[in-house]
Parts: C-alpha cells; structure tokens; sequence
C-alpha cells in the first residue's frame, strides 16, 4: 500500500492554473501544501502570489530570487558550450526548469514534504524537465502532475472549480487566452491557440520584450563585451553581476529588436509545435561568445566543440540536465575555455547582431601567418607536400574505380 502523502511542495506562479492546482492538492491529497514561486527575472510583481497563497490556508510560503544563480549556474554555462537546439533556439524554457526543481527537492527536504507538484501539462515537454531532474536528486520523492490526473480538461472548468471554491479570477482570465507565455530573464516563449497556425505571422501581435526591428533606431549601437575564461563579466568596460550583465544586454536588444524567432520545434513528447520566441540579450551574448572564441580557441577544440554542441543542446531542451552526460559534456566544454578571455565589440541594428572587432591577450591570430605581403615565416611551398598526402587515399580510390570499371 502506498504510503499517504502528508505534504506537497508546488512550483507557484500565483496565476489561475497553480491557484487551482494548489487547492486541488488539498483537497484531493487532503495534505498540507507548501508554495515555492521563483524569481528568475520573468517581470512580474511576486507579492500577489505571496497573497493568494496566504488566502489559501498555506503556512510556509517561498519565494526566492534565484536570477543570479540561474543565470551564473545554468544561462552560461549553457553558453560555453554555444548551445542551440535544431539550429536556432537558445532554450530558455528548458534551462530554468533545472533550477526550479533543484529548489523544490531542498525545499522539501527543508520542511519534510514527501512528494513535490508541478502545473505543466501532460503534452508539453516541461512535465519531463520537471521530473527526470526531480529523479536524479531525489527519486524518494513522490511527483504529482495534477494535469494527467484531474478532470479539468478545459478553462472553462478551471474558472468554475476556481469560482465554487472562492479562487479569485481576474477579468482577463474569465474569455480564452489568446496564447500561453513562459518567461524568465533569458527569454519569453509564446505558444498556443492563436499561434497554432504556423502559417500566420504572429510577431506583431505577441512580441512582449522586443521593439519591432522596423520601428528600432535608424542608427546602430555598438556594445563591447568583456569575457573571462567563456564567462561574459563586462559590458562597455563596466564590470557586472551575471544577472546584472544580462539585463543590460535585454535592454540594449529589446532596443534594437534583437533575438526574435518563428519556430516550429519538435517536441521530447513527439509532436511539433510552433512557438515565437525573443532573447533579446541571449542573441547578442551568444554571438559575442562566439566571436571571442574565434580568436582563441584551436581549430581542433573547437571542431570537436561544434560536434558536442547538438548532442548537449538535445540534453538540456529534453530535461536530461542532472545527467552524467550532460556533467561529462560540461567538463569539456569548461576545460576548452581556459584561454577564453578578452573583449568583442558588436554592431546592433534593426534586429541584427553582427561581431565587428575582437581582441585578447590569449588570441591564436597570427598577422604574420596570414598576411597576403612577405613573411619570413610560412613557406608557401611546403602547402605542395600537404596536399599530396592529402589527396593520396582520393588518388588511390579513383585508381580503384577506374580499374574495375565503376561509373559514378
């Protein structure tokens, strides 16, 4: 028999589906529920979540500022290793719900909960993120995912359990949202209902955090950015926090319209879904990074680096974050960046980023090599040896074709 759940920890944002959730818990698990809402830089006011909670009955309430360590422990990290999910999204939903759930687990070891709960549905890939990450720290605990269990299947019911039960619903709550919106301070994802379409543009009507490229400055700002062993730590020779750093890059990107995306994803759960996506500051801090590595990383590290990156990328978007594979990725990616260090200076213009200048005292660039005037140091003759050995095994193919009568 399955031991009785005494006391559940929930992810709370405050809105009308965890406001629900945690009264449900209640009352189905009749257990003492604990909230824990995290402030990752989503742009919200927390306090009314801190309010809703206390009207429920709930005793101990959480609510953390975790922006610096998101971005410090997850965001860079993740930006070391260049990481891009299909080639163009910089997985800002699937980095946050590692940190979530680590706070989870230590708030239910803090005040002996025996299972934690979660409002992420049983078609989207958070509900995965959510529980492989609560598994690998402590699969003692039991999850519950409210939406694979209740009958609430649509809003409508939301409102009318919220209403039987007195859970205040906001007016813009009561008429079907026109889409759904995840955010932190790395980026905002909107998706569903009105975006489901994805032969409809959708930019103009969803784009919460970026200025419309058409209606950005007529003219371009150029900002430099200071990196330290793959960490970004400046921005225009000013020294910055993590969180700090990346909120000025938010501010300068929304600015000019940077980091805007139409993407239809293939889901961990298996189907496609369309999402519009801005990271205003991650678009500009990933192009920085990749700037300064171009100066300072070896061809071969960073080949192998560009072969890793997918494989670490697909890791974080499924929920795999507390994997022995995504750690061991990560030693690597961490060891290539020791020389990592020095400043890009970038161009921002109407939705674009574009790398303009590098420097660093660790740079491979050699002037003398490259140059196209005379050099006392590369014999361009030895280029003829080179080749030779590099074409043999294509002369020796050829050969073989040609010997056995084989057409292309």
């Amino acid at each position: 028999m399955a031991k009785p759940i005494k006391k559940i920890v929930l992810a709370y944002s405050g809105g009308l589906d965890t406001s629900v959730i945690l009264k449900w818990l209640q009352d189905a698990y009749d257990a003492e529920v604990v909230t824990f809402t995290a402030d990752l830089g989503q742009g919200e006011e927390l306090a009314p979540a801190r309010a809703k909670a206390e009207a429920a009955g709930v005793k101990d309430i959480y609510i953390d500022d975790l922006r610096e360590e998101f971005v410090r422990d997850y965001v860079f990290p993740m930006v070391r290793a260049n990481a891009v999910y299909e080639g163009l999204y910089l997985l800002g939903t699937s980095i946050a719900r590692p940190l979530i759930s680590k706070r989870l687990v230590e708030i239910a070891h803090e005040t002996g909960a025996d299972a934690v709960a979660h409002g992420a549905t049983g078609k989207g890939n958070d509900q995965v993120r959510f529980e492989l990450a609560v598994a690998a720290l402590d699969p003692n605990l039991k999850v519950i995912a409210p939406w694979r269990e209740w009958d609430l299947t649509s809003r409508t019911k939301l409102i009318e359990y919220a209403e039987t039960h007195g859970i205040q619903v906001p007016k813009d709550k009561r008429g079907e949202a026109p889409f759904s919106v995840d955010a932190n301070l790395w980026h905002t994802s909107s998706e569903g209902k009105m975006l489901e379409d994805p032969s409809e543009e959708a930019f103009n009507e969803v784009c919460l955090r970026t200025t419309h490229p058409e209606d950005a400055p007529d003219q371009p700002e150029y900002v430099t950015i200071g990196f330290e062993k793959g960490d970004a730590v400046s921005v225009n020779g000013a020294a910055l926090s993590p969180a700090s750093l990346l909120t000025q890059l938010n501010e300068l990107g929304s600015k000019h319209g940077i980091g805007r995306l139409d993407l239809v994803e293939n889901r961990f759960v298996g189907m496609k879904s369309r999402g519009i996506y801005e990271t205003p500051g991650g678009a500009i801090l990933m192009a920085a990074h990749r700037g300064i590595e171009q100066l300072t990383l070896d061809r071969g590290a960073m080949h192998l680096k560009e072969e890793l990156m997918p494989k670490y990328a697909k890791l974080v978007y499924e929920g795999f974050w507390f994997s022995p594979e995504r750690e061991m990725l990560q030693a690597a990616i961490d060891h290539s960046q020791k020389y990592v260090t020095g400043d890009v200076r970038l161009k921002l213009y109407k939705g674009n980023v574009a790398v303009v200048g590098r420097t660093s005292a660790y740079s491979l660039y050699s002037l003398e090599h490259v140059t196209f005037e005379d050099d006392d140091v590369y014999d361009q003759k030895d280029a003829e040896g080179f080749i030779r050995l590099n074409a043999l095994r294509l002369q020796l193919m050829a050969h073989r074709k040609r010997r056995i009568g084989e057409n292309d």
